[in-house]
């Protein structure tokens, strides 16, 4: 995710997070896992404070250094919608 330096420290990330996590409930996800740089501290940080764990890398790519995890409570069956 990405925040524009003049909108920094506003709470604009917690907002996509949760924004993001809404839309994979809706779609019937029960987890999210996300990676990011060692150098975005920050970004750290705001998984952290909104219950992402870290895991080990489930990836590779040229800015994954720290892997992380979320289960989504109250995710949505799409199976139990067709039944």
């Amino acid at each position: 995710m990405f925040i524009r330096s003049e909108h920094r420290g506003a709470g604009g990330g917690a907002v996509l997070l949760a924004a993001v996590e809404e839309q994979a409930r809706a779609a019937g996800a029960d987890r999210i896992r996300l990676d990011t740089r060692h150098d975005l501290v920050e970004a750290r940080a705001l998984y952290a404070r909104h219950g992402y764990a870290e895991i080990p890398a489930y990836s590779r790519g040229p800015y994954a250094e720290h892997w992380f995890e979320k289960r989504l409570s109250g995710a949505v069956d799409v199976g139990a919608r067709t039944r």
